[in-house]
């Protein structure tokens, strides 16, 4: 999750077969983690870097959703492991739970790096 206009790092574009626009990365662990999507075959599409629309605390954006094989819709917010404690991103995580919750998404997850590979989490 990020401020929908986040300058911060270098962004990746590319265009991945499931992804429905272009796909742009803001972290190795975006990236990667795209990649997996794209290889599952229980994903039908996905996007990156959703507009979370109406939020009161300002424009934010959630890093990945996707659709799954059953329709579903799951999201995931792509976290560095040394950044899971920070009082900010365990703030934005709980703005995105709530939000997607609220939107009746009740699969949502942290996707974090192990070892140098992605790790979901959820």
């Amino acid at each position: 999750m990020r401020k929908k206009d986040f300058r911060g790092a270098k962004c990746v574009k590319r265009y991945i077969e499931k992804c429905e626009d272009v796909c742009k990365t803001y972290s190795p662990l975006q990236y990667d983690f795209t990649d997996l999507l794209n290889e599952s075959e229980d994903i039908i599409s996905f996007r990156c870097n959703v507009l979370l629309e109406g939020l009161a605390e300002g424009e934010y954006t959630s890093d990945i959703v996707a659709t799954k094989q059953d329709g579903n819709l799951m999201v995931r917010e792509c976290v560095d492991r040394n950044k899971l404690t920070r009082p900010l991103t365990a703030k934005m995580l709980d703005m995105s739970r709530d939000y997607w919750k609220l939107h009746g998404i009740i699969d949502w997850g942290i996707v974090i790096e192990k070892e140098g590979a992605a790790d979901e989490e959820g």
